[in-house]
């Protein structure tokens, strides 16, 4: 294997390790969201799509140069059967180029791969990132609205308190002055029930002098009528 085949291969090799890297979960994609934003790779990424396009353009003449090997190969294959060494010349010469043609397309494809790979563990963790935001703004909210409710229980459960104070307060002042109108209401009874009494016992009194002035009348004027008899 000539030294630019080799180096396509060592280079295919170090792709294949890479995507066994990307793929297989040994780190979060936050971990390598923070490696590819690192100083070095950094410093790299300004001319990440240069290095690109000039790596890809470099795996296309290789494959190109390999499709054309494989080419010749095969048409000198059907053409040269003079020599049994000829043709194991040819037949090797194919298996190279057929060789180089599939490191050359499998490292180009890898390429395309990796980078789609990087482009897709990069969003997927600033998308982790943006969720994990969401969902402690969520929270917060939450907590805050849970505290603003619990607030407004508080509140409204002092309000009742004290309009139920209020209430039993009013209710105690309404029973109080009542209490006093009873108390008034049955003074004044007791002072109409002497009165009434007083009054009975005057009538009483005026009833029996009434009686005995009656009677003294009657005697009165029994004593004059025999008088009058007499004379």
């Amino acid at each position: 294997m000539s030294l630019q085949w080799t180096l396509i291969a060592s280079f295919l090799y170090f792709e294949i390790f890479i995507v066994l890297l990307l793929v297989l979960p040994i780190a979060s994609p936050t971990r390598w969201q923070r490696l590819f934003k690192s100083r070095f790779l950094q410093s790299l990424t300004n001319q990440a799509a240069i290095y690109f396009i000039i790596l890809i353009a470099i795996l296309v003449l290789f494959l190109l140069d390999a499709i054309r090997e494989m080419r010749k190969y095969s048409t000198m294959e059907h053409s040269d059967h003079a020599h049994l060494d000829a043709e194991m010349q040819g037949n090797m010469r194919l298996f190279r180029a057929q060789r180089n043609f599939y490191i050359s397309g499998f490292a180009l494809f890898l390429s395309l791969v990796i980078r789609r790979l990087v482009l897709l563990i990069s969003t997927q963790a600033t998308l982790l990132a943006q969720s994990e935001a969401s969902m402690r703004q969520a929270q917060s909210a939450t907590t805050t609205a849970r505290s603003l409710l619990a607030q407004k229980g508080e509140a409204a459960q002092n309000d009742t308190n004290e309009a139920h104070d209020k209430l039993v307060s009013e209710l105690k002042s309404q029973l109080s002055e009542l209490a006093n109108k009873n108390s008034e209401l049955e003074s004044d009874l007791r002072k109409e029930k002497k009165d009434k009494e007083a009054l009975k016992s005057q009538a009483d009194s005026l009833a029996k002098e009434y009686d005995r002035l009656t009677e003294e009348h009657a005697k009165l004027q029994k004593a004059g009528g025999g008088d009058k008899k007499s004379d």
